[in-house]
């Protein structure tokens, strides 16, 4: 079912926008009026990673007015195989400025927001409130629950996704749709009542994702925010896209909503509650205590073992000197565990910490003690830590970086 435009009019489109947007202003149902609710539109986009990024190319290319984003890193060699919207001259720079340049190459017109930042229970809302659509393109729950109980607040209507391996999800969400379009409200709660727990749910760092699937999903996400701008089609509200990239398949789910605008009606007090489930229940090192533990323990004085939880090829990629090797997987079994010592404590590490957590949680059932967390992983590592002059080579379980713990 069709529902109301979400914005009004501007009055005329400039000549240069006209010249740009002519194919797509031939569309019936778009047509000029339309392309001139795009022009007035506001979208904030969370996140300029493998989502935001053709999401963010393609609202620019639509004509959308004005585009926030939302993101408070900078481009990393690993973000371009899915992150088109940043280029190899990028690494290094904000996120933000980078994807700002983009949509300029493309609409000049544009006006871009930059929210070099990342969102919290203290900002969300002054910075959601400012648009008319979100576009949530986050990969960790605590934010995604934030932002779909502030846009659930505040009446704003939120398009969602989630990309993993092969597979995607999209949806709409809205918790209070204009009551004449004959739609209940729906919001992520319906769909996941509660965040699941830290390292439940792998994310992409640790299990993986197909580039051009994020590229697929980011433009139906683009796609959803026209028409809600527009007032044209039929959204995904109420209903869950699957897509199964390798069988090629696009199958509909669909979710009904309780009605309810937000299970907990203050925000912030739930992202607060998300992130206190997810803190880690064991002490943490930052990489530069780790790397003194390395030069106490290399000069005989602080004997403890790194532990990697990685897979073999990440651990190939980059790895602290002298951890010992030990694949999440292998570690859950007994004799995983075996291999490993026990009357040294144990610092465990993955690649940025939920999978360390799940390690630590296994290992204090079976008894072991005096685990410690490095805060970050090897992401906090890299960024702060040049590992070939790290101490610590040459003691008793300091081996090579490539070292397993079956050898």
């Amino acid at each position: 079912m069709a529902i109301p435009p979400l914005v009004e009019p501007i009055a005329r489109l400039s000549g240069a926008e006209s010249v740009r947007t002519a194919r797509q202003r031939r569309l019936p149902q778009l047509n000029e009026l339309g392309q001139r609710r795009l022009a007035n539109a506001r979208v904030l986009v969370l996140g300029a990673g493998g989502l935001g990024s053709p999401a963010l190319v393609y609202l620019a290319a639509a004509g959308v007015g004005t585009i926030g984003i939302v993101d408070g890193d900078d481009v990393e060699p690993s973000n371009l195989q899915r992150q088109i919207v940043h280029g190899q001259a990028d690494v290094g720079r904000p996120k933000v400025v980078s994807a700002a340049e983009s949509i300029a190459r493309i609409a000049p017109e544009a006006v871009v927001v930059q929210h070099a930042e990342r969102l919290d229970a203290v900002n969300a809302a002054a910075i959601i409130g400012g648009y008319d659509v979100v576009i949530d393109g986050t990969d960790n729950f605590p934010t995604r629950f934030l932002v779909n109980d502030t846009c659930a607040a505040l009446g704003l209507p939120l398009v969602w996704a989630s990309v993993l391996r092969f597979d995607a999800q999209l949806s709409v969400f809205w918790a209070t749709p204009p009551a004449d379009s004959g739609l209940t409200g729906v919001h992520l709660r319906d769909l996941f009542p509660t965040p699941p727990q830290e390292g439940e749910v792998p994310n992409c760092a640790e299990a993986g994702v197909l580039g051009a699937l994020c590229g697929q999903v980011g433009s139906l996400m683009a796609t959803e925010a026209i028409k809600l701008i527009a007032g044209i089609g039929n959204p995904l509200i109420g209903r869950i896209l699957v897509i199964d990239a390798l069988s090629g398949r696009f199958t509909e789910v669909p979710l009904i909503g309780t009605g309810i605008a937000a299970a907990d009606p203050n925000p912030a007090a739930a992202l607060a509650a998300a992130e206190a489930a997810a803190a880690p229940a064991w002490p943490t090192l930052t990489p530069v205590e780790l790397v003194a533990r390395l030069g106490a323990r290399a000069d005989g004085t602080d004997p403890f073992v790194v532990v990697d939880v990685r897979e073999p090829d990440e651990h190939t990629e980059s790895a602290i000197p002298g951890a010992v090797l030990l694949p999440l997987g292998e570690l859950l079994t007994a004799a995983g565990m075996a291999t490993l010592p026990r009357d040294v404590p144990l610092v465990l590490h993955c690649h940025q910490g939920s999978r360390a957590a799940r390690a630590a949680t296994a290992l204090t059932a079976a008894g072991f003690t005096g685990l410690t967390l490095l805060a970050g992983g090897i992401v906090a590592w890299d960024a702060a830590v040049d590992a070939r002059t790290a101490p610590g080579v040459g003691s008793k379980w300091a081996g090579e970086s490539s070292t397993t713990a079956r050898n």
